[in-house]
Parts: structure tokens; C-alpha cells; sequence
């Protein structure tokens, strides 16, 4: 999920701070997700988030949810 986030976020030539400041996320929220990620992979953000996240990029909240590409 996270690397889906980071892939989109960085096609568009953005980092966290400029994510956490378009969405309304914090920037802390985002840097913990990659951190859970590394942890356990698949880390989960919760659906309010990922829905704002999802919105942000113009993806559905299934497209973090379906299998990496």
C-alpha cells in the first residue's frame, strides 16, 4: 500500500510535506506508515486517510488495496 502511495507521490514530483499540506494529513502520519511498512509489509492507514489520500490522487481506495503491480 505504502509503495503505492510513494510511487503516485512521486510521479507527481511531490514529497510528504507538500502530501501532509494539500490533504490535511500529517506529515508525521505519512512517515509512520513507511515505518510500518519496513515493519511489517502490507501496513494498513486507516480508511478516512487513505480515502483523502485516494482522493488526492485521483485513485480509488481499491487501487491501494489490490495486489502490488
Amino acid at each position: 500500500m505504502y509503495s503505492k502511495y510513494c510511487e503516485l507521490r512521486d510521479e507527481r514530483g511531490m514529497n510528504d510535506l507538500q502530501v501532509a499540506r494539500e490533504t490535511g494529513i500529517p506529515q508525521s502520519t505519512l512517515y509512520d506508515w513507511g515505518q510500518r511498512e519496513k515493519e511489517k509489509p502490507g501496513a494498513k492507514m486507516g480508511v478516512d486517510k487513505l480515502a483523502k489520500i485516494a482522493r488526492f490522487f485521483s485513485v480509488t481506495v481499491d487501487y491501494f488495496l489490490s495486489e502490488p503491480k
